[in-house]
């Protein structure tokens, strides 16, 4: 019976609106080829006309979008290599060897110039099983018919996919986003790309894709590991602040006092300014060896001169899991909890630490 289990559907059952978007998407595209190359017929342009393969490219660039195979590159210049060997083989390989060379040529052109495409194989069996228009055209058969309409495909597939909510072509790695998961997974782009390599992934998703459902994945699992902890549940409460006028010799004896490592900067309602670090105030002492006409004497100086802003602060509701990429990967030391703008709590590593080994000690004691 398991042995039958490995015939059954492997592709999840589609969603009625994914598929009236894929098919409705497919039929625009060919439709506007299809008027395309009437249009060219009018003007006797004859050598432009429909290929069989552009169904298949149809499939990927509507259905698959996010597939690397199905990226514009691997689109149109697959079919272009692919065309332009097929047409070399049926110059140069007699039957019955000429199909098969013709593919096995193909395939392996399309792989080194990295736009491997499926359709790429047909374009080289259907010209090598029909030589006459490719050998009537000659090496321009590569680029019209089948690179000018492979080409009008993926322009209407990008303006189709990008209208109805999908990203065509694929996000590339580097694009400087700010949302780029691979510094909140700990991983570079290159290990993702050395994942990809490991499972023989790399034709079937794109680097930024992968970085995109595997921080999807851990924050869900975080999500399952804490509950329904919320910052409010951990954080550290009856602080102690400045205001934005206190002196720093005032904070800095505040510091040595409690031995603590950060100060928020409160107006008398609570409401938050920002966040003074140890770190701040060493560098305003520091400034001291500096010439007199770039500092200022410490002694004189305020809080709300060296504060780091508030823009950091949290609400006090929101779910822990949603911390810990900032924390762990983004290196902030301290966090404010804010509930309406004023302060309620503080979070820190240490908060996190104890969090995690409370949980490792129940799960141990399960």
């Amino acid at each position: 019976m398991q042995a039958w289990q490995h015939l059954y559907p492997a592709l999840p059952a589609s969603r009625g609106a994914e598929t009236l978007r894929a098919g409705l998407g497919a039929l625009l595209g060919i439709g506007l080829c299809a008027l395309g190359v009437e249009a060219a017929a009018r003007f006797g342009l004859s050598s432009l006309y429909l290929v069989a393969p552009l169904g298949a490219t149809a499939v990927l660039v509507f259905c698959v979008p996010n597939s690397p195979l199905a990226q514009p590159w691997s689109a149109v210049a697959g079919n272009v290599t692919a065309a332009l060997v097929a047409w070399l083989t049926v110059w140069i390989v007699p039957e019955p060897w000429t199909a098969a060379i013709a593919v096995g040529a193909a395939i392996g052109a399309m792989m080194l110039v990295r736009a491997l495409h499926p359709p790429g194989g047909a374009v080289a069996l259907l010209t090598a099983l029909e030589p006459g228009p490719a050998l009537e055209a000659g090496p321009l058969f590569a680029l019209v018919p089948v690179g000018l309409t492979t080409a009008a495909l993926v322009l209407a597939a990008v303006l189709y996919n990008r209208a109805t909510g999908r990203v065509y072509p694929f996000r590339q790695p580097g694009a400087g986003k700010a949302e780029d998961p691979a510094p909140r997974l700990g991983l570079s782009e290159a290990q993702l790309g050395a994942l990809l390599d490991r499972f023989h992934q790399s034709s079937n998703l794109g680097v930024v894709d992968l970085g995109r459902m595997l921080a999807a994945a851990e924050a869900e699992a975080t999500r399952h590991r804490f509950g329904g902890t919320t910052c409010a549940d951990i954080m550290t409460t009856g602080l102690i602040t400045m205001r934005p006028d206190t002196p720093l010799p005032e904070a800095a004896r505040l510091f040595r006092r409690h031995a603590i490592k950060s100060l928020p900067v409160v107006e008398s309602d609570m409401t938050l300014r920002g966040v003074v670090l140890q770190s701040d105030l060493l560098d305003a002492v520091a400034a001291q060896g500096r010439p007199m006409s770039l500092r200022h004497r410490s002694v004189h100086r305020k809080v709300s001169q060296v504060m780091q802003p508030a823009a950091r602060a949290v609400p006090h509701d929101m779910p822990i899991g949603a911390l810990l990429h900032r924390l762990a990967a983004q290196g902030s030391e301290v966090i404010p909890v804010v509930q309406e703008e004023r302060l309620v709590g503080i979070l820190t590593r240490s908060d996190i630490i104890r969090l995690l080994l409370r949980g490792a000690q129940d799960r141990t004691a399960a």
